[in-house]
Protein backbone atom coordinates (compact mmCIF):
# COMPACT_ATOMS: atom_id res chain seq x y z
CA UNK A 1 0.00 0.00 0.00
CA UNK A 2 1.13 3.29 -0.78
CA UNK A 3 0.02 6.64 -0.76
CA UNK A 4 0.90 9.55 -3.20
CA UNK A 5 -0.39 12.89 -2.54
CA UNK A 6 -2.95 14.01 0.24
CA UNK A 7 -6.61 12.99 0.76
CA UNK A 8 -9.05 16.21 1.28
CA UNK A 9 -12.53 16.00 1.02
CA UNK A 10 -12.85 18.39 -1.74
CA UNK A 11 -10.92 16.14 -4.40
CA UNK A 12 -11.25 12.01 -5.46
CA UNK A 13 -9.05 9.57 -4.14
CA UNK A 14 -8.04 7.32 -6.85
CA UNK A 15 -7.71 3.85 -6.19
CA UNK A 16 -5.20 1.88 -8.14
CA UNK A 17 -3.79 -1.65 -7.72
CA UNK A 18 -0.24 -1.12 -9.08
CA UNK A 19 2.14 1.38 -10.83
CA UNK A 20 1.62 0.40 -13.99
CA UNK A 21 -2.30 1.08 -14.33
CA UNK A 22 -1.10 5.15 -12.20
CA UNK A 23 1.68 5.56 -14.18
CA UNK A 24 0.15 8.49 -16.33
CA UNK A 25 -2.01 9.92 -13.58
CA UNK A 26 0.34 13.08 -12.85
CA UNK A 27 0.00 14.23 -8.86
CA UNK A 28 -2.74 16.41 -9.05
CA UNK A 29 -4.88 14.01 -7.27
CA UNK A 30 -4.22 12.13 -4.33
CA UNK A 31 -3.44 7.67 -5.50
CA UNK A 32 -3.62 4.81 -3.41
CA UNK A 33 -1.74 2.23 -4.79
CA UNK A 34 -3.32 -0.74 -3.46
CA UNK A 35 -1.29 -3.87 -4.75
CA UNK A 36 -3.50 -6.99 -6.64
CA UNK A 37 -6.47 -8.32 -4.97
CA UNK A 38 -9.67 -8.29 -2.71
CA UNK A 39 -7.54 -8.36 0.10
CA UNK A 40 -5.34 -5.91 -0.79
CA UNK A 41 -7.62 -3.58 -2.58
CA UNK A 42 -9.49 -3.73 0.68
CA UNK A 43 -7.40 -3.14 3.43
CA UNK A 44 -5.16 -0.65 1.87
CA UNK A 45 -8.73 1.73 1.65
CA UNK A 46 -9.82 0.74 4.82
CA UNK A 47 -6.69 1.78 6.50
CA UNK A 48 -6.61 5.20 4.72
CA UNK A 49 -10.65 5.62 5.49
CA UNK A 50 -10.16 4.38 9.15
CA UNK A 51 -7.50 7.49 9.85
CA UNK A 52 -10.61 10.12 9.35
CA UNK A 53 -9.50 11.08 5.69
CA UNK A 54 -12.21 11.40 3.66
CA UNK A 55 -11.79 12.03 0.05
CA UNK A 56 -15.23 13.48 -1.99
CA UNK A 57 -15.48 10.41 -3.38
CA UNK A 58 -13.40 6.94 -3.84
CA UNK A 59 -12.92 6.13 -7.72
CA UNK A 60 -11.30 2.83 -8.27
CA UNK A 61 -9.90 3.45 -11.53
CA UNK A 62 -7.92 -0.31 -13.30
CA UNK A 63 -7.74 -2.98 -16.07
CA UNK A 64 -10.22 -5.44 -16.64
CA UNK A 65 -10.23 -8.30 -19.03
CA UNK A 66 -13.39 -8.70 -21.30
CA UNK A 67 -15.09 -11.72 -21.06
CA UNK A 68 -17.14 -11.70 -24.45
CA UNK A 69 -15.50 -10.29 -27.90
CA UNK A 70 -16.06 -7.19 -28.38
CA UNK A 71 -15.27 -5.15 -25.64
CA UNK A 72 -13.14 -2.55 -25.50
CA UNK A 73 -12.37 0.76 -24.37
CA UNK A 74 -12.70 2.64 -21.20
CA UNK A 75 -16.53 1.93 -19.02
CA UNK A 76 -18.16 3.20 -15.70
CA UNK A 77 -19.50 0.26 -14.35
CA UNK A 78 -23.13 -0.71 -13.73
CA UNK A 79 -22.93 -3.12 -11.21
CA UNK A 80 -19.98 -5.35 -9.45
CA UNK A 81 -20.37 -8.73 -8.14
CA UNK A 82 -18.12 -11.29 -6.38
CA UNK A 83 -17.33 -14.10 -8.29
CA UNK A 84 -14.96 -16.12 -6.35
CA UNK A 85 -17.41 -16.31 -3.48
CA UNK A 86 -20.05 -18.84 -3.20
CA UNK A 87 -22.80 -16.81 -1.99
CA UNK A 88 -26.14 -19.11 -2.76
CA UNK A 89 -24.33 -22.09 -0.51
CA UNK A 90 -23.02 -19.34 2.38
CA UNK A 91 -27.11 -18.35 2.64
CA UNK A 92 -28.26 -22.09 3.11
CA UNK A 93 -25.89 -22.56 5.60
CA UNK A 94 -26.50 -19.40 7.51
CA UNK A 95 -29.92 -18.14 6.20
CA UNK A 96 -27.95 -14.24 5.70
CA UNK A 97 -26.27 -13.13 2.07
CA UNK A 98 -22.53 -12.96 2.18
CA UNK A 99 -21.35 -11.17 -1.28
CA UNK A 100 -24.39 -9.82 -2.68
CA UNK A 101 -23.92 -7.61 -5.68
CA UNK A 102 -23.59 -4.10 -5.73
CA UNK A 103 -25.60 -1.26 -7.52
CA UNK A 104 -23.73 1.74 -8.86
CA UNK A 105 -26.05 5.10 -10.33
CA UNK A 106 -24.82 4.13 -13.94
CA UNK A 107 -27.37 3.66 -16.43
CA UNK A 108 -26.31 1.19 -19.01
CA UNK A 109 -22.65 0.55 -18.02
CA UNK A 110 -21.04 -3.14 -17.97
CA UNK A 111 -21.28 -5.77 -14.96
CA UNK A 112 -18.07 -6.50 -13.35
CA UNK A 113 -16.79 -9.43 -11.70
CA UNK A 114 -14.36 -9.23 -9.03
CA UNK A 115 -12.07 -12.30 -7.62
CA UNK A 116 -8.34 -13.26 -6.56
CA UNK A 117 -8.60 -14.92 -10.48
CA UNK A 118 -6.47 -13.87 -13.03
CA UNK A 119 -8.78 -15.31 -15.40
CA UNK A 120 -6.73 -16.51 -18.34
CA UNK A 121 -8.68 -19.58 -18.45
CA UNK A 122 -10.80 -20.16 -21.58
CA UNK A 123 -13.43 -22.38 -19.19
CA UNK A 124 -13.25 -19.76 -16.26
CA UNK A 125 -14.02 -16.57 -18.85
CA UNK A 126 -17.19 -18.76 -20.28
CA UNK A 127 -18.67 -19.32 -17.35
CA UNK A 128 -17.79 -15.70 -16.06
CA UNK A 129 -19.53 -14.46 -19.03
CA UNK A 130 -22.93 -15.82 -17.83
CA UNK A 131 -23.06 -13.40 -15.67
CA UNK A 132 -20.73 -10.26 -16.44
CA UNK A 133 -19.13 -8.26 -19.26
CA UNK A 134 -15.74 -7.77 -17.84
CA UNK A 135 -13.55 -9.23 -15.09
CA UNK A 136 -10.98 -7.85 -12.28
CA UNK A 137 -9.59 -8.39 -9.17
CA UNK A 138 -10.25 -5.61 -6.77
CA UNK A 139 -13.28 -3.38 -7.80
CA UNK A 140 -16.06 -5.33 -5.69
CA UNK A 141 -13.51 -5.03 -2.72
CA UNK A 142 -13.10 -1.04 -3.14
CA UNK A 143 -16.76 -0.69 -3.61
CA UNK A 144 -17.41 -2.52 -0.14
CA UNK A 145 -15.36 -0.96 1.60
CA UNK A 146 -15.88 2.52 0.44
CA UNK A 147 -20.00 1.91 0.83
CA UNK A 148 -19.66 0.74 3.99
CA UNK A 149 -17.57 3.56 5.07
CA UNK A 150 -19.99 6.03 3.45
CA UNK A 151 -18.00 7.45 0.65
CA UNK A 152 -19.46 7.68 -2.48
CA UNK A 153 -17.52 5.77 -5.57
CA UNK A 154 -17.28 5.07 -8.57
CA UNK A 155 -15.37 2.44 -10.70
CA UNK A 156 -13.83 2.79 -13.89
CA UNK A 157 -12.14 -0.15 -15.86
CA UNK A 158 -10.03 -0.24 -19.38
CA UNK A 159 -10.18 -3.39 -20.88
CA UNK A 160 -6.76 -4.70 -21.52
CA UNK A 161 -7.80 -7.96 -22.81
CA UNK A 162 -10.13 -10.46 -23.36
CA UNK A 163 -10.03 -13.00 -20.44
CA UNK A 164 -8.39 -16.30 -21.28
CA UNK A 165 -5.60 -18.30 -22.95
CA UNK A 166 -2.76 -15.36 -23.25
CA UNK A 167 -4.24 -12.39 -21.19
CA UNK A 168 -1.16 -12.47 -19.01
CA UNK A 169 1.14 -11.79 -21.94
CA UNK A 170 -1.55 -9.06 -23.55
CA UNK A 171 -2.09 -7.81 -20.06
CA UNK A 172 1.89 -6.83 -19.86
CA UNK A 173 1.82 -5.79 -23.34
CA UNK A 174 -1.39 -3.41 -23.17
CA UNK A 175 -1.16 -1.90 -19.64
CA UNK A 176 1.01 1.25 -20.44
CA UNK A 177 -1.67 2.39 -22.86
CA UNK A 178 -4.37 1.50 -21.08
CA UNK A 179 -2.76 3.88 -18.18
CA UNK A 180 -3.02 6.50 -20.71
CA UNK A 181 -6.49 5.72 -21.18
CA UNK A 182 -7.37 6.00 -17.90
CA UNK A 183 -5.22 9.33 -17.25
CA UNK A 184 -7.69 10.90 -20.29
CA UNK A 185 -10.66 9.50 -18.75
CA UNK A 186 -9.80 11.44 -15.48
CA UNK A 187 -8.67 14.28 -17.09
CA UNK A 188 -11.62 14.47 -19.39
CA UNK A 189 -14.27 13.42 -16.30
CA UNK A 190 -12.72 14.89 -12.78
CA UNK A 191 -11.24 18.67 -14.34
Amino acid sequence: MRLLGTITPDRPLLVVAVEEEAAHLGASLPVLLTGMGKVNAAVALATVLARGERPAEVLNLGTAGALRAGWAGTHEVARVLQHDLDTPVLRALTGRTFGAPIELDVAGGPVLATGDLFVSDPAARDRLAEQADLVDMEGYAVATVAQRAGVPFRLVKHVSDEAGAGADRAWRESVDSCAKELAAWVRDHLR
